[in-house]
């Protein structure tokens, strides 16, 4: 590893990736050959207030500005864009002055840019300035990009509303259809047991609409977002064969295919980038996902890198231009096709 005076006022460019369970950053060279990272708590700031999100970016970016600081030596931040989760507040009025605030605070020469996290997730799976990237994770969203921009999208409703094969969904159909089941005494499989101990922490004694009242009982003393911790419960059941976990599966890939179709072309030839923890783990989700849309689009599909990573890389483009474009796969790692 270089000495720590090498790189001594270099100039860097800063990437974060800003999520509803922890803030990620990255302090980079404008050719990705040095780079540095931070990790902080939860910044979507709809969800946990502007002072908490501009608190965790902070925290992350500063982390990394020193990590790289102790490797190469102090840098000169030329500029950075954060993909931020809920990032309606950042964009007026106090939010605005707030998160301009931080950067001010790091000494970055120019303004780091908030941009919607779907460009990010974009931007992780792909170089390429046009396509579609579908997002799954707590929440589900599809969106239509242009020259890097977003110009269409559809779900990211929320879970009250949308966000229709999301790992919240999957959890609460799983829920839903197990307390059915219960209520009305039908046949428990593997993953229903597995739902009820997860809910309950304790396995059921008996079935019947009491026992369905003691699972509603304890799912309704949470907040309902938590039902996304089952989606993998709903993911381990299916490769097992368990019919029910199959059925939520075939049913969540199916939505999220219809809601990139309603953003997307029937014959775009531009690429398709899956991303959120649904879609990028390897499971039975994804691979129905991946059947679906083949069976819609003759384009390349990939998934998802290093959102962090392709913030930076976003910054370092917006430094050097297109022409003079970084290497993509330095900033974001692989990225599987597929």
């Amino acid at each position: 590893m270089e000495g720590a005076a090498d790189g001594a006022g270099e100039g860097v460019v800063l990437g974060l990736d800003v999520g509803g369970s922890n803030t990620r950053a990255v302090a980079a060279a404008l050719d990705g050959s040095r780079l540095a990272r931070g990790v902080s708590g939860p910044g979507n700031p709809s969800a946990h207030g502007v002072s908490v999100a501009c608190a965790a970016m902070a925290a992350a970016a500063g982390e990394a500005l020193d990590a790289y600081a102790r490797e190469y030596g102090r840098p000169r931040v030329l500029g950075g864009v954060a993909g931020v989760s809920g990032i309606g507040p950042l964009l007026r009025g106090a939010g605005r002055a707030a998160f301009a605030g931080i950067w001010e605070a790091l000494g970055t020469v120019t303004p780091v840019t908030a941009i919607h996290d779907v460009l990010v997730a974009f931007a992780a799976g792909t170089p390429e300035p046009d396509g579609h990237v579908l997002l799954a994770g707590t929440g589900a969203i599809a969106a239509a990009v242009g020259d890097r921009r977003m110009t269409a999208a559809a779900d990211g409703l929320g879970w009250l509303f949308g966000d229709h094969g999301s790992a919240y969904w999957i959890g609460h159909q799983a829920a839903k259809r197990v307390v059915h089941a219960v209520a009305v005494r039908a046949p428990l499989g593997a993953l229903a047991d597995e739902i009820t101990r997860a809910i309950l922490g304790t396995g059921l004694d008996g079935a019947g609409r009491r026992q369905a009242a003691r699972v509603i009982a304890a799912a309704q003393a949470r907040p309902p977002i938590e039902l996304a911790r089952l989606a993998p419960l709903v993911s381990r059941a299916a490769e097992a064969g368990d019919e029910l976990a199959l059925e939520i599966v075939a049913e969540a890939a199916r939505l999220l295919t219809g809601t990139v179709a309603s953003v997307r072309p029937a014959g775009a030839r531009t690429p398709i980038v899956l991303a959120g923890s649904v879609l990028t783990s390897q499971g039975p989700v994804r691979r129905a996902v991946l059947a679906l849309l083949r069976e819609r689009w003759d384009a390349p599909v990939t998934v998802a890198g290093d959102g962090a990573g392709a913030a930076a890389w976003l910054a370092a483009l917006d430094v050097l231009g297109e022409r003079d474009a970084p290497a993509h796969d330095v900033f974001t790692g692989d990225t599987e096709i597929g």
